[in-house]
């Protein structure tokens, strides 16, 4: 059975995911930016202990198996953030964790992966081979739990938190409730939380040229696949075919439109969270931040930007920083 046939992810489940988080994770500073004339807020989640938001929903998840599926362990598919995530609290809680990535995945999320103490499985992404069946296989000899990237309603539920934290720092500062939040999207996990966390704001969900299935599945009120020849892309965090029914049931109810940002845009953005917020941002983690730079969103003095990772290659950041495109 599958974890989008055993419940769906809800507000409750937020908080409750919220108060598991605060008992040891800091909150993550949300830093005020000026794009144009518009003051808008940023959500530095690139700042996390494992560098990326995902920690959030791992934890969730992981904390809440029981004592027989914590001795299986767990199997996770990522291209590295959630790898970290998954194998950041695996450690944290004693159990075993292999993780299923791509041959080409930075090597930074790969080195950082098997330094918290991860297995890392291996697949050819390049050459179409299918992570989900790799994963499968893997669940299916050892008995582990799956913990999906985004379809899943634990993971669905962590994220959403970041919602929740920065709707309170809001408040603390007088500025009332986010009118909208724009975040990076892949499989739609982060989105999906943030519009169950924040009902009454408008949550944007940002892809990468060519990657943009969330986006036209919007559009066409159904499913979209990624075609087949879609081009590389940089944002290896947002590299996901299409997104699944237990995100998709939540974002076609309460996220109108997506936006799709282009690698010159994306670069443009890692630069200017380094210049005017001293910020490592990753491709994937600046494609919210691409489209308000590129003026592709309504922003106003309680719109939200979520920097959602830092994990980029020291080489690959410096060759960014130092282009003028």
């Amino acid at each position: 059975m599958t974890f989008e046939s055993q419940r769906t992810p809800n507000a409750e489940g937020i908080h409750r995911a919220a108060a598991k988080l605060a008992e040891f994770l800091p909150e993550t500073p949300l830093l005020e930016a000026r794009i144009g004339n518009a003051t808008v807020w940023c959500k530095a989640e690139c700042l996390q202990p494992i560098g990326a938001f995902k920690i959030r929903g791992a934890w969730h998840r992981l904390s809440d198996l029981s004592e027989a599926e914590r001795a299986r362990g767990v199997v996770g598919v990522s291209s590295g953030n959630h790898a970290q995530g998954v194998a950041w609290a695996a450690r944290r809680l004693g159990i075993t964790a292999a993780i299923v990535m791509p041959v080409d995945a930075p090597a930074v999320k790969l080195a950082n992966t098997r330094a918290l103490g991860a297995e890392v499985v291996l697949y050819d992404r390049p050459g179409g081979e299918d992570r989900d069946a790799v994963a499968a296989k893997l669940c299916a000899e050892r008995g582990a739990t799956l913990v999906h990237a985004f379809a899943d309603p634990w993971v669905i539920e962590g994220q959403g938190t970041a919602g929740l934290e920065t709707a309170r720092q809001m408040a603390a500062r007088g500025l009332g409730a986010p009118t909208r939040v724009v975040a990076p999207c892949g499989g739609g996990g982060l989105t999906a939380g943030l519009a169950l966390a924040l009902p009454h704001a408008e949550i944007v969900p940002v892809e990468p040229e060519g990657w943009d299935d969330v986006r036209l599945s919007l559009a066409a009120g159904e499913i979209v696949q990624v075609s087949k020849e879609a081009p590389p892309t940089a944002c290896d965090a947002l590299q996901t075919p299409a997104t699944r029914p237990i995100n998709f049931a939540v974002l076609k109810d309460r996220v109108p439109f997506g936006l799709m940002v282009t690698p010159a845009e994306v670069r443009a953005a890692q630069r200017f969270a380094f210049s005017e917020l001293r910020l490592v941002v990753e491709p994937g983690g600046a494609a919210a931040l691409a489209a308000a730079l590129a003026g592709k969103v309504k922003l106003d003095g309680r719109t939200v930007i979520m920097l959602s990772g830092g994990n980029t290659d020291p080489a690959s950041f410096a060759l960014v920083l130092a282009g003028s495109d």
